[in-house]
């Protein structure tokens, strides 16, 4: 039977690292894989986290199961984050349980619609690519609409429309902040308009909140998910502390359900329970755990705003060196400035991708999306400049 399995194709992106591993050029930049990078190429382990794991070496004393859940401490200790100190239950309708990285509560947020009787989302294009496949492996019909203007601003007409054509019981997937790839946000003003349109159509908002911290603050971030649930009786939010703990390979996660009331929440959470079980058992425990020991204690909790901040500030100044220059060649950087998080998009052809790749060393995915992190001041000029250079030739 497994013979009839017809080939996938290969990952885009891990094609691309190990393109980038085998070139020999010391000047070659990587700005494919989708992780923060300091000043001199590295992916650390923030301090923050490397305290609590050392306290978790000492104090832990079983490695028993946790259950569907996962450790609940940990998923209330990000609450306040996320839906503001005064009242992160919202009155009792929040509740939440631990999922494998963002990605795992993506698809359970999905799972759950989907067995609530959702059959159709809404989701502005492009997307972070695993959105799709998920939505198709659930067999939930995907419905797009234009995120963002070739001028680098969010198509609010686009989203208008998408929301008067869907029906009430749709959902309708966004992302928090630092939209991925593009970095084009929606601002204050623009949630306070679209939350009233969600709930007035009836749509079901799926929250995905993968970058909180790295955009403009961990309040600012939140802004977002928070006005949207001021309006709604119902969503879904999925959260990812893999980018603002720096905890890629420790797939640290949750979901969150807002329901009508609490009798209504706790049947949500029995399916998702369920499904969790079916799906993956029970979550790992030591990323969660280690979140859950800053949170807890000020001092490293303080440690790891710190480091955050620091994260957000060099994001900060690569993108205002980019900004600064201008109309490159047939490329406009200015937009960059304003743009959020670790990703761009460049309007590059893939034959400029390609030429960027094997005359300058300059690794980017396909799509032309960008991880800023990978430019540093020592490397920025070089990319501006090679980007022009193929830019141009190619506008000849």
């Amino acid at each position: 039977m497994l013979s009839n399995l017809p080939q996938q194709p290969a990952d885009a992106l891990l094609a691309l690292i190990k393109l980038h591993n085998a070139d020999p050029r010391a000047d070659k930049i990587d700005l494919g894989v989708g992780v923060y990078r300091t000043g001199q190429g590295a992916t650390p382990v923030f301090g923050a986290i490397k305290a609590a794991e050392r306290k978790l070496v000492e104090t832990q004393d079983s490695k028993a199961y946790l259950g569907p859940e996962g450790d609940m401490g940990f998923v209330h200790a990000l609450m306040p984050y996320i839906f503001g100190k005064d009242d992160p239950t919202m009155g009792g309708r929040i509740e939440g349980m631990q999922a494998p990285g963002g990605t795992g509560a993506v698809r359970l947020a999905v799972a759950l619609a989907s067995k609530a009787g959702v059959k159709r989302v809404w989701m502005g294009v492009p997307s972070w690519p695993n959105h799709a496949q998920i939505f198709a492996d659930v067999g939930m019909e995907l419905k797009t609409f234009v995120h963002a203007t070739k001028a680098g601003l969010v198509d609010m007409d686009s989203l208008r429309t998408a929301i008067n054509l869907a029906e009430t019981g749709d959902a309708i997937l966004l992302h928090g902040c630092c939209h991925n790839p593009t970095g084009i946000d929606y601002t204050p003003e623009q949630w306070d308009e679209i939350a009233p349109l969600i709930a007035a159509k009836g749509l079901l908002p799926i929250l995905d909140l993968a970058y909180q911290g790295l955009g403009q603050g961990m309040e600012e971030d939140a802004y977002g998910v928070r006005r949207v649930l001021a309006e709604v009786p119902e969503a879904l939010i999925a959260y990812s502390c893999d980018k603002n703990f720096g905890m890629y390979r420790d797939r640290v996660g949750a979901i969150y359900v807002m329901a009508e009331d609490s009798e209504v929440l706790g049947r949500v959470l029995s399916n998702g329970h369920g499904l969790a079980r079916a799906s993956w058992s029970m979550p790992p425990d030591h990323g969660g755990a280690a979140v859950r020991v800053i949170l807890e204690d000020p001092e490293l909790t303080a440690m790891w705003l710190d480091e955050l901040d620091t994260m957000r500030a060099r994001m900060r100044q690569v993108r205002a060196r980019l900004a600064e220059a201008g109309v490159q060649g047939g490329i406009d950087f200015a937009p960059l400035g304003k743009q959020n998080g670790l990703f761009s998009v460049l309007p590059l052809s893939p034959e400029q991708i390609l030429k960027l790749r094997t005359d300058h060393g300059i690794y980017m995915a396909g799509s032309g999306r960008i991880n800023a992190a990978g430019l540093t001041m020592g490397n920025i000029d070089k990319f501006i400049a090679d980007v022009a250079a193929v830019s141009a030739a190619g506008e000849g």
